[in-house]
């Protein structure tokens, strides 16, 4: 008769259900009129049941999403981004860029992180922005999922969409446990971790991921090719300029990395791509820019002064992180780089080598491209040195420079036609809608809340036996 779904979300009453009960007081209407498109009247009917606590009309207690479909598509509906970190990179710039586009179809939008460089552009984008409390440590805390339902009751927030699997564990744990809040994961990782919750509805980037996840028995997986924004990412007429500001002479070969410099996926390539270097025909002039941050500057710089030194000139450059990066693949000959970073080298109409780990290194091409929609713009190797692999690859186009145009325009082509922002920011909504038509009961909400932190404390303790194993094995000399 009535709807018995166990989640609160703000509503949309439909005409049949206003007639059956009154709305007594001007306060509860005032009430409703901040969050509903109609405006009901003193005297008039609710359901039998229904009451009116804060701005959301309950029935029995519960609030009913029925009319969540309906604001996603002709109305205001509150989605929370929470996100891991607001560091630079592509998955986190995805996503503001995503959400802002979201904001501009009449949607409320908030970013829930800690704070980071990326912040700027969140202000830019002119999203709201709420801090998470201390920089997370890489694991869930109870604290982070008691300011996170704190913020949800508070905003009365209608959906979560969790970027990464430390958001959507404390999103799973918290509002979506307790209070029945939708949660939407998107995971652009090169794997989804087993802990996350199989019950939630999650977004992968590529048909690979997408087979592994329905392997796996998760029901509710869409893909989303990571996204890039075509407009601001595009061919130059001039390249002069963005060439000068990094010291580049016409007659330098300018190989670009794009790049958090991560220990994980990002290391082990970037240290081949400087070995590269030294192994190339000096004749060439080439030189490498990396761009970015990372926990592994440090080596990789050392590594740069090294190469530096052995040939006698700047050939490898850490330029440091820029907040916008535009004028580094402005720049380029070719782009080197993995995931967004090699699909903005595409929108950029440039040369692109795809990096990979295991010595995996290979240039991008209509005959490639296939596998990388497949997998992320991204590949295992053999487990060789990937540096001779790489210099091979740029020597091959640096003799053969009318190929550039071919590539680069295969690369264009395909950029606006597979991941523009546009295209994916209509394909989220309509996740979204299909999230907010499939409610879950508290039972499964629980056993997915349960299954999940089971795994990821099993994992935990595996993971600390091992590094306590790493401590004896290897004793850090104690010095007197």
């Amino acid at each position: 008769m009535y709807p018995s779904w166990e989640h609160r979300l703000p509503v949309v009453l439909c005409p049949e259900l206003r007639r059956l009960a009154t709305i007594r007081s001007m306060t509860s209407t005032a009430e409703l009129n901040f969050r509903l498109p109609w405006q009901p009247r003193v005297g008039e009917q609710l359901p039998t049941g229904w009451s009116v606590v804060g701005r959301t009309p309950r029935w029995g207690g519960r609030a009913w999403a029925g009319s969540v479909i309906d604001r996603l598509i002709g109305g205001l509906v509150r989605i929370l981004i929470s996100l891991l970190e607001l560091a630079i990179g592509g998955s986190h710039i995805n996503a503001i860029e995503i959400g802002s586009l979201i904001k501009q179809r009449g949607h409320d939008v908030i970013i829930y992180s800690p704070d980071g460089p990326l912040r700027e552009r969140v202000a830019e984008l002119g999203l709201e922005y709420v801090p998470t409390g201390a920089a997370r440590l890489y694991r869930p805390s109870v604290a982070e999922v008691r300011r996170l339902n704190a913020l949800v009751r508070e905003r009365q927030i209608d959906l979560i969409h969790a970027y990464e699997w430390l958001p959507t564990l404390e999103a799973a744990c918290g509002p979506h446990l307790r209070m029945g809040t939708p949660v939407l994961s998107t995971i652009y990782s090169v794997e989804v971790p087993p802990f996350v919750p199989r019950n939630l509805p999650m977004i992968v980037g590529y048909t690979k991921e997408l087979d592994i996840e329905r392997g796996r028995g998760r029901s509710r997986v869409y893909t989303v090719v990571c996204p890039v924004d075509t407009e601001a990412n595009a061919p130059v007429a001039d390249r002069s300029p963005a060439r000068k500001r990094f010291g580049l002479r016409d007659d330098d070969l300018a190989a670009v990395v794009v790049s958090r410099l991560s220990v994980e996926l990002k290391r082990e390539g970037l240290l081949s791509s400087i070995a590269a270097v030294g192994l190339l025909d000096p004749a060439l002039n080439l030189r490498l820019l990396i761009v970015g941050d990372g926990p592994c500057r440090e080596e990789l710089q050392d590594a740069a002064g090294t190469m530096n030194t052995r040939l006698g000139r700047e050939a490898v450059t850490l330029t440091g992180p820029l907040m916008d990066p535009r004028e580094a693949y402005a720049a380029a000959d070719i782009v080197l780089g993995m995931g967004t970073s090699a699909q903005k080298g595409m929108a950029f109409a440039k040369p692109v080598v795809i990096q990979g780990e295991r010595g995996y290194w290979e240039t991008l091409t209509p005959e490639t491209m296939p596998e990388y929609l497949h997998h992320n713009f991204y590949g295992f190797g053999d487990g060789s040195d990937g540096a001779p692999r790489l210099a091979a690859i740029v020597g091959e186009l640096a003799r053969d420079r009318g190929r550039w145009s071919e590539l680069g325009e295969f690369g264009r082509k395909t950029a606006l036609t597979v991941f523009s922002n546009e295209a994916a920011a209509d394909r989220v909504m309509e996740i979204c809608e299909d999230v907010a038509a499939r409610p879950e009961s508290s039972a499964r909400r629980a056993a997915g809340a349960l299954h999940a932190s089971g795994l990821f404390a099993g994992i935990r303790v595996i993971d600390l036996g091992r590094r306590a194993g790493a401590r004896l094995r290897h004793p850090v000399p104690v010095r007197g």
